[in-house]
């Protein structure tokens, strides 16, 4: 590939990339309007939300290898159609069966499209410095698409109706996959004969796809219940079995040899920690707006405005230049105390606020750390994945991000909802008390923020160099692991 096709080819990467993840956003403003027009239960409305991210937090690592073992592009490309033929069958659904069906295929879309981006970057950008824009670039758009899908759900639904925000997706999914098709390099991959471990497959799936269902309901009926607890332990069986598989298969899905090194293990934990306070932000700063400050759709989304744009100025123009000239240890660290501040200051967020006074300065300072963390955190999940893995160590890291998220949101707004009904119980009045819940999930994120500084100061010790440092030593191969055994 020459140089000057690596830029168009990143701007179609994260083309998709932009359309699954904000597909995620999208739908949760318009909820209410798909539930009085399909005519849905409370309690099966939010299987439009999980459908989806069942299906895709539950296929990432799956597609990850198969993209390095059918071709990335071919699995981009291939996913983008399932998810874009699945957002038609979303917009045209007039039933809750037809929609949850469809959502789930966008999932399944959505995870084979995303697993294999990162590989696919990697690969393409080799020199250090480009490498780091281009993560940088790419982290910008996977996190400025979910601030980018409260705004445009909101209009949508408002100016047109909730199809449209489904019916958007066409016109990006078919120019991406048609300009995927021209400028992405041809891969052949390695054949499923280096690792079709189909009962591996089915092992990771059904544990991955399990894992998220029990932390998506475990909010409706306890964390401590039966049901939760049954099913947790199901999926640990599972993703237990998976992991025994691995060490004897003779071509696994997933090697375990990747886990050897200190910047794929280290550097997943540390994002599984970050992401899961990071997402319950999002999800409950949008209620405080609209439940406390009395915000409509359109206005919450545009108050999330001042973080994209902290995130893309500081991902964008300081990330890079950071971690070219400091260790990634140290820029990680840094950006993670930024997002620690930032939720302390949440933690003083007022029943009477004003939203220049109170929210945008915690906003700007979790845009600013989100913009030094996500691409310094990209670059150290990625930093030893060998070409022939690339794919898989993406979809890990993918993975890792929607699973910590997902149980980041179940477990924060949780802890919200069971303050709020204690001080209800104790006399206070609904603002007040859906504020002081609010505190308390805000300074649990608080608190995971600095553990996750502390992961980064002592997990990854021996991963913490710039590109610019002398390389890391890489994953072993297959053949090497096996002769020194």
């Amino acid at each position: 590939m020459t140089v000057g096709s690596r830029w168009p080819t990143l701007f179609v990467l994260c083309a998709g990339t932009l359309m699954v993840i904000l597909d995620g956003t999208i739908v949760n403003v318009a909820l209410p309007s798909i539930q009085s027009d399909l005519g849905f239960s409370q309690s099966n409305l939010t299987w439009v939300v999980n459908a989806y991210l069942i299906a895709f937090g539950g296929l990432l690592l799956l597609s990850g290898r198969l993209g390095d073992l059918l071709g990335r592009k071919r699995v981009f490309i291939t996913g983008l159609g399932v998810f874009t033929a699945a957002s038609l069958l979303c917009g045209v659904s007039t039933s809750p069966g037809t929609l949850i069906a469809a959502r789930f295929l966008q999932g399944v879309g959505g995870a084979m499209a995303s697993a294999v981006t990162l590989g696919m970057i990697v690969a393409i950008f080799t020199e250090p410095r480009e490498r780091s824009k281009a993560i940088a670039v790419y982290s910008f758009v996977g996190s400025a698409g979910a601030s980018i899908g409260v705004i445009a759900g909101g209009v949508l639904t408002q100016v047109i109706s909730w199809h449209w925000i489904f019916f958007v997706n066409l016109p990006i999914g078919v120019a991406a996959a048609l300009l995927a098709g021209r400028v992405l390099d041809p891969d052949q991959g390695a054949g499923l004969r280096r690792g079709a471990d189909a009962i591996g497959a089915a092992l990771v799936t059904a544990a991955l796809m399990l894992g998220v269902y029990t932390i998506v309901k475990a909010a409706d009926f306890g964390w401590a219940s039966a049901r939760t607890l049954g099913l947790g332990a199901l999926s640990v069986a599972l993703l237990a079995g998976f992991v025994l598989r691995q060490a004897r298969a003779a071509q696994p899905l997933l090697p375990l040899r990747i886990f050897r090194s200190r910047n794929v293990s280290g550097a997943n934990l540390v994002q599984a920690v970050m992401v899961a306070p990071m997402f319950g932000f999002q999800f409950l700063v949008a209620l405080y707006l609209q439940r406390v400050l009395g915000y409509d759709a359109v206005g919450t989304g545009i108050a999330f405005l001042p973080i994209t744009l902290a995130i893309g100025a500081t991902s964008l123009f300081l990330a890079a230049r950071l971690i070219a000239r400091f260790a990634l240890r140290t820029v990680m660290a840094a950006s993670l105390l930024l997002l620690a501040g930032g939720f302390v200051l949440l933690t003083r967020l007022p029943a009477q606020g004003a939203y220049g006074a109170h929210v945008l300065p915690a906003l700007l300072l979790l845009g600013a750390g989100a913009g030094l963390a996500l691409p310094t955190i990209t670059t150290l999940a990625m930093a030893d994945a060998t070409p022939g893995d690339s794919g898989l160590v993406s979809g890990l890291a993918s993975t890792t991000q929607q699973v910590g998220g997902a149980l980041g949101l179940a477990v924060l707004s949780t802890l919200a909802a069971s303050r709020t009904d204690h001080l209800l119980g104790s006399g206070q009045d609904t603002a007040t008390a859906l504020t002081g819940g609010y505190h308390l999930a805000f300074a649990t994120g608080a608190g995971l923020m600095l553990a996750a500084a502390l992961l980064t100061a002592t997990v990854l010790r021996t991963g913490g160099r710039s590109p610019h440092a002398a390389p890391a030593e890489p994953l072993p191969d297959q053949h090497t692991a096996r002769a020194k055994r």
